[in-house]
């Protein structure tokens, strides 16, 4: 059996592992597709991330030191990847809502076999009839979009501007023009994203790199800039250009895991006079900004329903999808080498394989 990993910072590999029974609460999974997470996941695996030497105290709501021998990052058997769509193929004797045959999503690395907890578990979820494993794969970052477009307070007559189109900024695109926004407008320098952003809910979209995007903003708005901008790039010049077409009082909504930011980023300038509010979006941090009503959980819930009634479409944003036995070469090329040439990577490990149709149990 294979498994995708990072054996050393920016390296993936393809290597052996020895797979196991389930235990009475678990099933196992024969995968079928599969999804690497572009933003957080490519930090471990270029050895950027605060993780490496630290941990999140939930305690005291900072970063600390890891303690002496306590195990972190590790490379050699760091697993890439963290959506799954496949079949059920071996069930604990304690698992009674699944059957064999089921095909599911849940969460989990590239690897040709997935255990997960088959008890209790709401993030094991039946896929519907007809459903699309591309949207299937995308349940996590469209909980990130929803967080971030709902912390950006998107309301119908809005102005809104979603910067940055990989995954989570092509789904909050959609959500945006969905919950009303009168105008959305998608920023991203590669041609091809803007292009899908438009497909799927974008008014306009303009390249930063050619345009200056705050003062379009304000120009497109009849100089009013924009009610809610939702930063999903982690780029200086981003949230720099940000500050500048936000209206008075606007709310960014700044949903990217970012990075140290290099000198240039002046909050002296339209920051000073805006009155801008940035909110830090985080659909996985409780409790949620609107709790009790509103928890990770509800968001969850309401992604999968959005997410498998095709209310969202993801089937743009899946691409290139890539063979199994090629997703190594194809990590480093195009989530961490050339991250321009794709917006979500798939990897199939039968091509066409993960659509359901109901299956009759395995013996």
């Amino acid at each position: 059996m294979k498994k995708l990993v990072a054996v050393k910072p920016r390296v993936a590999a393809l290597i052996d592992y020895e797979d196991r029974l389930v235990q009475p609460d678990e099933v196992k999974i024969a995968v079928q597709a599969a999804s690497p997470k572009h933003g957080t996941e490519v930090a471990d695996f270029r050895g950027q991330t605060p993780f490496i030497d630290e941990e999140f105290s939930e305690e005291w709501r900072m970063f600390m030191p890891r303690a002496e021998g306590a195990k972190g990052i590790v490379f050699g058997e760091l697993p890439l990847g963290n959506m799954v769509v496949g079949k059920i193929i071996e069930l604990g004797d304690e698992v009674v809502d699944y059957e064999i045959g089921d095909l599911v999503c849940t969460y989990g690395p590239v690897m040709e076999t997935v255990i997960v907890a088959g008890v209790d578990n709401h993030r094991l979820r039946k896929m519907p009839e007809g459903a699309k494993w591309q949207n299937a794969v995308c349940y996590d970052p469209a909980q990130f979009a929803l967080s971030g477009v709902r912390d950006a307070n998107v309301r119908a007559g809005d102005y809104t501007v979603v910067v940055g189109l990989g995954a989570i900024g092509q789904i909050a695109v959609q959500l945006a023009k969905k919950a009303g926004a009168h105008l959305v407008i998608a920023v991203d320098p590669i041609a091809h994203r803007r292009e899908v952003a438009l497909r799927n809910g974008a008014d306009l979209a303009l390249d930063p790199i050619s345009a200056d995007v705050g003062f379009e903003i304000k120009k497109l708005t009849n100089k009013m800039g924009a009610d809610s901008i939702i930063e999903t790039s982690g780029n200086a010049a981003a949230l720099q250009g940000a500050l500048k077409g936000i209206a008075y009082g606007g709310t960014i909504s700044y949903v990217a895991f970012g990075k140290a930011f290099p000198e240039g980023l002046n909050f002296g300038r339209e920051a000073h006079f805006n009155n801008a509010k940035i909110v830090f979006s985080r659909a996985a941090s409780e409790p949620n900004p609107d709790y009790p009503r509103w928890n990770r959980k509800r968001i969850e819930d309401t992604c999968w329903e959005l997410l498998m009634n095709g209310y969202l479409n993801c089937e743009d944003i899946i691409e290139p999808v890539v063979h199994f036995q090629e997703s190594a070469e194809a990590y480093s090329k195009f989530v961490d080498q050339n991250p321009e040439l794709s917006i979500k990577m798939g990897v199939e490990f039968e091509r066409g394989a993960a659509h359901h149709s109901k299956a009759e149990p395995e013996a």
